[in-house]
């Protein structure tokens, strides 16, 4: 089954489409949130407050499955007059590719939910507001292993006199009327939560990917620990990526904690393993990623288990009358102390 909407039905109603086209590749419109930081009162003590502006996220060209029906080959088609006023990113997916994008082209029909956040974005030692614009895209499925983080850079637009400039980003359209966009970096997780049980051992997935031409000579990656307001950092690593010898330089704070050097520079792979899980390594790891100006992260979620031990106060009840017996359950070394 495939589910069809027009486009004038997916930027007003806020739903998201998959369109497929011939060359085995389907483009998928999302409904997103840019999220501003405005002045306000936030609170007793001041702060800001958190704008948020519907906004369309176009993927382009997701690879789609030898499996997957063709018979409508609808391409995206954006509005026929360009509008100033629509925030409607068009991004073409090719390098690099986004982990299991393929989840994204049914949600609609599954009736997923799809979290989409989009914000400005200053790399480090840039100046604001400088060109190329930056954007970061948080991506989520509800209910599924599916998460990332993208940074988007704007791609150069012919400027002339007719040339439209989007009113609330104040960045020049093309003349469909998108802001054209490309990904250059990406960090996912194929897991957001994870249980593991007392005394075991753990992965917390993560990666990264980058286009072609590395934004950086050396990568980063830190991975902290949160947990009930306090904070500590697990292991960080440098390294090299043309892997010259003596490149890679770890520092571990947690005994049993690593990560494969290797994979980090053949695949983008910095998940950590972790050995004789505590219950103070519980908590909600992060793990960041830092390439030159740029740097994104992903949130993992750990939970210890441990199932009790069960033991009965009588090996043998006799029921009778004449003399009642009781029987008590004693339950010990359980994990969380919530228990039923």
């Amino acid at each position: 089954m495939f589910c069809s909407l027009t486009m004038i039905e997916v930027l007003f109603f806020g739903l998201f489409l998959t369109f497929v086209n011939a060359d085995g590749v389907a483009d998928v419109v999302l409904s997103c949130s840019l999220v501003e930081e405005g002045a306000g009162l936030g609170g007793m003590g001041g702060g800001a407050l958190f704008t948020r502006t519907p906004a369309t996220l176009v993927l382009r060209d997701i690879p789609v499955g030898p499996d997957e029906s063709l018979d409508t080959l609808t391409p995206f088609v954006p509005p026929s007059v360009p509008d100033p006023d629509l925030i409607l990113f068009e991004n073409k997916v090719s390098s690099p590719e986004i982990p299991n994008a393929g989840m994204l082209l049914h949600a609609d029909c599954n009736e997923q939910e799809v979290m989409c956040e989009i914000s400005r974005y200053t790399p480090r030692g840039l100046e604001e507001g400088s060109d190329p614009a930056y954007f970061m895209v948080s991506l989520s499925v509800v209910g599924f292993d599916f998460s990332m983080s993208l940074i988007l850079q704007t791609l150069p637009v012919d400027k002339d006199q007719q040339t439209l400039v989007q009113n609330k980003l104040s960045l020049p359209l093309s003349q469909s009327g998108t802001l054209l966009t490309k990904v250059i970096f990406l960090v996912f997780s194929n897991i957001n939560s994870v249980s593991a049980p007392l005394r075991g051992d753990v992965l917390l997935n993560c990666g990264f990917k980058q286009e072609e031409i590395p934004l950086a000579p050396e990568v980063g990656l830190e991975w902290r620990l949160q947990h009930r307001g306090k904070g500590r950092k697990v292991l960080e690593i440098k390294t090299k990526l043309d892997d010259t010898e003596g490149a890679t330089v770890v520092h571990g704070e947690r005994k049993g904690s690593s990560v494969d050097g290797a994979q980090v520079l053949s695949e983008g792979n910095v998940s950590m393993s972790l050995t004789e899980l505590k219950v103070v390594d519980e908590g909600t790891y992060i793990c960041t990623v830092n390439l030159g100006h740029f740097h994104a992260q992903q949130v993992i979620q750990l939970h210890i288990i441990q199932p009790p031990q069960v033991s009965l106060s009588e090996e043998k009840l006799v029921l009778s009358k004449s003399s009642p017996q009781t029987l008590s359950c004693h339950c010990a070394k359980y994990y969380p102390l919530e228990a039923q």
